[in-house]
């Protein structure tokens, strides 16, 4: 790199066809010759991550409403980021009711969770549902970024045949949605998603520099060395300790990925079935994985808007790492059986477990005015059904993490009457506003809600 030439907050770090995008650096912010005054705040990133099979209410729901005190069960996990995140109460998605259309109440909660829109009731190639919120938001503000959004996921998922009572497979499998008919589809694999983020941006250069990388077993950082030490010799001794530990990160996911893509999966049943590559055996390192990809694809500004559902809706998956040998959906049809509810708080307690890493993730990166990416970040955590048993819409299961860019205050827990029957996507018009879309109307809301 040659220091001469003027360093912008766009510069990435380059060699054999890598590219990898640089974390929020002040030195760069800054710009030659630019005075501090001039510095405009880090960019407000948004995530929407999404459970299926609704949630243990009681040991879910803060007792009280206003400033978060003692949490319940389920959110214990979170006792450290209590100033950093709300909980909120009673929102419905009514979309993700029958209205007439009858069961299939999985499919619904999903494909309508961030559409706030009636799935059609079809199994054929005719599913229609709407644009979803992250999309809405990608549209507006997706030529900033490198990538408008990113779209990960942790179960596989099919886009055809008849998955719910009737409804698409797609409904239930996606979150994300392009359009009315077009689902985003989820990167499901750690390593694809690593080369889509730090690849080079032409085809050919990418795929020789991918094959010399695989030949001769060398991370992606062994071709930028040089230009990163290039670069280090611009910034500030904050900065040059930032690029450092964003690199060092970048390494250690690597060695993860190649880890994960080293180890043989057991012996299947089915011999049509192939293994996984590049997907961790453990669960609970894929989910983490997926959401240091997501950490550095803000932190590197690649992106300002991703989704990740942690599972599919109506995900039958058992959970044997934390001793529960069951199906999570056959859970949830509780039937009021405390045992069975006791292990529906375990499952939930364990989501929130990855939602805390996630946050520490976050909170540990720093951004420019004394502010961490979580702050400057909204992460909106929950699910389309409130309690499994019940599969209602109403009095959902709602956290929202961060402080999107100093203009949520934190740390309460925010009651609205469930009798007000109050749109999720109103909560998603108050989002839109703080990522620079204000919008009128989004699915079925009625207004924007004060947060």
């Amino acid at each position: 790199m040659n220091t001469k030439t003027a360093i912008t907050r766009r510069t990435a770090i380059k060699g054999l066809g890598t590219a990898i995008a640089l974390p929020w650096l002040e030195s760069l912010a800054l710009g030659e010759g630019a005075a501090p005054a001039a510095v405009s705040g880090p960019p407000r990133r948004l995530a929407f991550l999404y459970v299926p099979n609704g949630v243990n209410m009681a040991e879910w729901t803060p007792k009280g409403e206003g400033k978060l005190t003692t949490l319940p069960e389920i959110l214990k996990p979170l006792e450290t980021f209590k100033d950093s995140f709300n909980v909120i109460t009673g929102m419905t998605l009514d979309k993700a009711r029958a209205n007439g259309d009858g069961p299939g109440d999985h499919a619904r909660a999903m494909s309508a969770f961030l559409t706030g829109r009636q799935p059609r009731k079809t199994h054929g190639a005719d599913i229609r549902v709407g644009m979803s919120a992250d999309q809405h938001v990608a549209t507006a503000i997706g030529d900033h970024t490198r990538f408008s959004s990113l779209e990960l996921g942790i179960e596989n998922g099919q886009n055809a045949g008849n998955c719910d009572s009737g409804y698409s497979c797609a409904y239930s499998a996606n979150l994300s949605w392009r359009s009315e008919s077009t689902p985003n589809a989820k990167e499901t694999n750690p390593k694809a998603v690593f080369e889509r983020l730090f690849g080079g941006n032409d085809p050919k250069e990418l795929a020789e520099a991918r094959a010399k990388r695989e030949l001769y077993n060398k991370s992606i950082l062994d071709f930028v060395t040089e230009d990163a030490k290039g670069l280090n010799t611009t910034l500030g001794s904050s900065d040059q300790r930032k690029l450092d530990e964003y690199l060092t990160s970048i390494r250690e996911i690597e060695q993860r990925i190649e880890k994960a893509h080293q180890v043989k999966s057991a012996p299947v049943t089915k011999p049509n079935m192939a293994s996984p590559v590049g997907v961790p055996k453990e669960w609970q390192e894929h989910v983490r994985l997926m959401m240091d990809l997501m950490v550095l694809a803000f932190q590197t500004d690649l992106t300002r808007v991703a989704t990740l559902p942690i599972a599919n809706d109506g995900s039958n998956k058992p959970y044997k790492m934390i001793d529960v040998a069951e199906g999570h959906h056959d859970l949830s049809h509780h039937g009021s059986d405390p045992k069975k509810l006791e292990k529906i708080k375990k499952i939930n307690t364990f989501h929130i477990e990855q939602v805390a890493y996630l946050l520490g993730k976050l909170k540990g990166i720093k951004e420019t005015n004394g502010t961490t990416l979580l702050d400057n970040a909204m992460i909106v955590y929950g699910s389309g059904i409130g309690d499994g048993n019940r599969h209602n819409h109403d009095d959902l299961p709602i956290l929202l993490a961060g402080k999107g860019g100093g203009t949520i205050e934190c740390g309460r827990h925010l009651v609205f009457p469930r009798r007000n029957d109050i749109p999720l996507m109103n909560l998603y018009l108050a989002l839109f506003e703080r990522m620079g879309v204000p919008t009128a109307r989004f699915g079925d809301s009625t207004g924007i809600l004060k947060i």
